[in-house]
């Protein structure tokens, strides 16, 4: 079965406080749903139209459960403090089995 992953490209931080508040409550989330982070926030170079900005990747043994660790109360609890904190690119993606 492929795996799933999430796949977040920070294109702004407008309010660091708010990111603060969300990366309290989403690592709980993210484990409690079987997700493992593989990089957050280290050394990017971009290319192309990419933006040179905090990164976060994170595996799940499955895109059924990166899509199901997304829609928990407890992901949506750490988006609502994320709010209008950020912009950025969320994607969840079908690995290769």
């Amino acid at each position: 079965m492929p795996k799933g992953y999430w796949v977040s490209a920070y294109r702004t931080i407008s309010d660091p406080e708010k990111l603060a508040a969300y990366n309290k409550l989403a690592p709980t989330a993210v484990k409690a749903g079987g997700g493992r982070v593989f990089a957050r926030g280290g050394r990017v170079v971009a290319h192309g139209a990419g933006i040179p900005e905090r990164t976060v990747l994170i595996e799940f043994d499955s895109f059924e459960q990166a899509v199901a660790a997304y829609e928990s109360a407890a992901y949506q609890e750490a988006l609502v403090a994320l709010s209008d904190g950020v912009e950025r690119d969320f994607r969840i993606v079908e690995g290769i089995d």
